[in-house]
């Protein structure tokens, strides 16, 4: 299923901007993404590490196995709190034969960045999308969502997002955590000029909650765990489906 939604999509656009607050899972969305890509696509997979917000959960962080995934990672050391800029964004974004992810850094600090690529990013072949995790405390209601999706929009100039649906308490989520926090947010949407684009859930709950997600639900794994999550230091942690080291 999570095959036939990205090559849909990948049939109606080339370039694919992640953006959010800290902690909605952006960061994982995009690595799952640029995957779900390579293995549908015969073109080249790109994808950009644009957070210099933050020292933890980073695309480069795992760059290795991504890179052995098929997908091109690029990123750039952070000197400090010095906003530096990713090379070749713009050559990549306007190559056809490329497919492009973008992993922007939380909030409106780290999206300051990519407003000078907004007269590329607003074109017919971008898809952005706004992240959201009811379970996050920014993101607790309309008001919340709304002042963290205008900062963001602002300063980067992008005029059209997508929304992703993505309630998870962590490796802990249950079905119906995940089931809950989605309604909670076709709520917080209802009435207003977006609505749930697409959901995602850890793949090991993907069959448990199936049936009580409306909206196109794609299944992730989780690439970025740092050994301080685990309630038990022993836990091994599993292959995902498509044998992802969750690590």
């Amino acid at each position: 299923m999570e095959s036939n939604i990205m090559r849909e999509l990948l049939a109606r656009k080339k370039n694919f901007v992640f953006i959010g607050e800290a902690g909605s899972g952006k960061s994982e969305l995009a690595m799952n993404f640029a995957q779900l890509m390579a293995e549908v696509s015969e073109k080249p997979v790109h994808l950009f590490d644009m957070d210099q917000t933050k020292g933890l959960f980073r695309t480069r962080d795992v760059s290795e196995l991504l890179e052995e995934k098929g997908i091109i990672v690029h990123s750039q050391k952070q000197l400090l709190d010095a906003p530096t800029i990713v090379p070749g964004v713009i050559e990549t974004l306007t190559d056809p034969d490329a497919y492009v992810l973008m992993d922007i850094g939380g909030n409106a600090a780290g999206a300051r960045m990519i407003g000078q690529f907004s007269h590329i990013l607003n074109d017919d072949n971008t898809c952005v999308f706004f992240v959201i995790n009811t379970y996050r405390p920014w993101s607790k209601d309309a008001m919340s969502i709304n002042d963290t999706l205008y900062s963001i929009t602002r300063v980067s100039r992008l005029r059209k997002v997508n929304i992703i649906s993505n309630p998870n308490l962590g490796l802990t989520t249950t079905p119906d955590e995940v089931v809950e926090g989605n309604e909670k947010l076709k709520k917080i949407l209802e009435g207003g000029d977006v609505g749930i684009d697409y959901v995602c859930v850890l793949s090991e709950l993907y069959d448990e909650v199936k049936d009580r997600i409306e909206e196109p639900l794609i299944p992730i794994d989780i690439f970025i765990i740092y050994p301080w999550l685990f309630r038990n230091p022993g836990k091994i942690i599993p292959e995902g489906p498509r044998g992802l080291s969750m690590r």
